[in-house]
């Protein structure tokens, strides 16, 4: 399955990653790479992603589509290091569908190896959720932890499963056993059955059918056809399961790594990491937020950013941006960009903040601690910059914006050891600054 690239001969692969918490504008950031991209890639995660593009004064938001598939000729896949939750996937296709957009068998492809969500693992995510009080994590409720847990103990059901009739009731078996259990110990009533998990296998698995494939084998041929590719993650790298904020974190690897891992794309053929940066930090859900304002201006940051889950509609929680832990997720990353976003929402402030070390039990520190207990006493150490008050328009070059906002984003780049090449300075797709023409 040999396509020629958009560009010509020469390959492209791209990805894109979060570097803080998740939320940071990745999906504006595919949908603008996308319109010179042949293919899309979701690489990790599940529903409790949300991506938002605003397009035309419309919003859409994916949670299981790429955000690729806003572009007509894009090739858009979502391969094995997604769990599938067939039921969000098909109200999406569908909607997707209704708002205009061309989503079909010929540019959606879904792996077959990828795990599949059952009803069972969102009553036992929420229960989980439920017996913690106040010590809960905070997650979506979507069943995303229970799913990669099963996959973990082997007793999951990936998507070709749902197909093979003669083997389906013995492997939902052991996956409902597993939940049942589960439910049972942590004191909820609600049991589920094979049968009952069979019924709801069959009534979504022929929504499914026409774009399931194996990805990984497509996903090769792309590369070496010259595809230009994107691979687009989801969440941020301190919610990664091994180098995020644990136990405060995603259940999957949200870094470079598991990029690799979720795709089959090896880490040598992706030739740009654009790391994604809001110009603040936000975080949803429970744990360490070192450089978290509260009271007035962390609550005015979050109405003027519209800060809001898009997949629960939870307010975040909002603080200056923390560099220390920026240069973390580009060192784990092997960043080669920063995309900086929402550096409008904080125009107009007489100074804007940047948290350059941590304060730990009287000792300065620069790193990422490890231990759950250190991150809870970190308290920051924030730099002081200038605001800028004038407007950051995108219809003009770089230079003409404030100098106190190219001020700012050279002493970012100073700190974090990577440059800043693409600024988004509003929602829609022309509200961003490309500061090199390689940017695009």
């Amino acid at each position: 399955m040999r396509q020629p690239g958009k560009s010509g001969s020469s390959r492209e692969i791209a990805a894109i990653l979060g570097l803080q918490w998740g939320d940071e504008g990745k999906g504006k950031v595919v949908d603008l790479l996308a319109a010179r991209a042949d293919v899309v890639v979701r690489c990790q995660g599940g529903s409790n992603a949300g991506h938002t593009v605003k397009v035309g004064g419309e919003t859409f938001i994916t949670h299981m589509l790429p955000s690729g598939v806003l572009h007509a000729g894009t090739r858009n896949y979502v391969a094995h290091g997604v769990v599938i939750d067939p039921e969000q996937f098909a109200a999406e296709v569908e909607e997707f569908r209704r708002r205009g957009s061309r989503v079909t068998p010929e540019n959606l492809f879904v792996s077959d190896r990828a795990h599949v969500v059952f009803p069972y693992h969102k009553r036992v995510d929420q229960g989980r959720e439920a017996a913690q009080g106040e010590k809960k994590i905070g997650t979506t409720g979507r069943g995303i932890g229970p799913v990669y847990a099963d996959k973990m103990r082997r007793v999951g059901l990936r998507v070709a499963d749902l197909f093979e009739d003669e083997m389906l009731d013995d492997l939902l078996a052991a996956g409902v056993i597993e939940a049942n259990s589960t439910l049972a110990g942590l004191g909820a009533s609600e049991r589920f059955s094979p049968d009952e998990m069979r019924r709801w296998a069959l009534q979504w698995r022929d929504g499914l059918r026409p774009f399931v494939t194996d990805t990984f084998a497509r996903l090769r041929a792309e590369v070496e056809g010259g595809a230009r590719i994107i691979l687009e993650g989801a969440q941020g790298a301190l919610l990664d399961t091994d180098y995020g904020a644990y136990p405060y974190v995603t259940s999957s690897n949200t870094t470079l790594a598991g990029v690799s891992a979720g795709t089959g794309i090896r880490g040598g053929e992706i030739g740009r990491v654009l790391g994604v940066a809001k110009a603040y930090a936000t975080r949803v859900g429970a744990g360490p937020f070192p450089s978290e304002l509260s009271g007035a201006l962390g609550d005015a940051i979050r109405e003027r950013g519209r800060e809001y889950g898009s997949t629960t509609g939870r307010p975040r929680r909002c603080g200056w941006l923390d560099a220390v832990a920026l240069r973390y997720a580009i060192a784990i990353n092997g960043v080669t960009e920063i995309v900086l976003t929402k550096p409008d929402v904080l125009t107009g402030q007489e100074r804007v903040g940047i948290c350059v070390a941590y304060d730990l039990d009287g000792r300065r520190v620069t790193d990422f601690p490890a231990s759950r207990s250190a991150q809870m006493r970190l308290r920051p150490v924030i730099e002081f910059v200038p605001g800028w008050k004038d407007h950051l328009a995108s219809n003009g070059p770089y230079e003409r914006l404030p100098a106190e906002f190219q001020e700012y984003v050279a002493r970012l780049e100073r700190l974090c050891g990577a440059p800043v090449t693409i600024i988004s300075v509003g929602a829609e797709r022309e509200e961003t600054i490309f500061r090199a023409a390689g940017a695009r």
